[in-house]
């Protein structure tokens, strides 16, 4: 076998369909799209969605419940992860740096698994109530 004898099984690749050449084809005159309405005009496409004018499924179901803009910005921190970083003051520009949440980030909290030997102070990010005890526990204190 060589790489020009290479061909696709048959039927993978059947011949286009050649509209428009006369009545023996089977796709004379109307070409298979029928006898007027919009699908046999040329352009005749619909917008997405459309029902011939009747109010659509999307505008006729309720609208429900409230998707935040801002949910994926808000990040969570362990508190193990905060007990590996060297530093004792932590705030936001802080765990960007260390890469423990994105760049994009607009605020973190940090939550209880894992522990915390030593004293840190947190500043502008928030903490969950088994993580603020964890840290006054060691000394340390979560300031708003």
């Amino acid at each position: 076998m060589e790489l020009n004898d290479v061909q696709g099984a048959e039927g993978a690749r059947p011949a286009r369909k050649r509209v428009g050449r006369g009545i023996g084809s089977g796709f004379g005159k109307t070409c298979g799209r029928g006898h007027k309405g919009q699908k046999s005009r040329a352009g005749g496409f619909h917008k997405v969605g459309f029902e011939g004018g009747q109010m659509p499924l999307q505008r006729r179901l309720p609208k429900r419940g409230f998707k935040s803009m801002t949910r994926e910005r808000n990040f969570e921190v362990r508190l193990s992860e905060i007990a590996r970083l060297p530093v004792d003051e932590i705030d936001l520009a802080t765990l960007i740096q260390a890469n423990l949440v994105s760049q994009h980030a607009l605020s973190a909290k940090v939550v209880l698994s894992g522990g915390i030997e030593r004293k840190v102070v947190l500043r502008g990010i928030g903490a969950t109530a088994g993580a603020r005890a964890a840290i006054e526990a060691a000394g340390g204190s979560v300031a708003e």
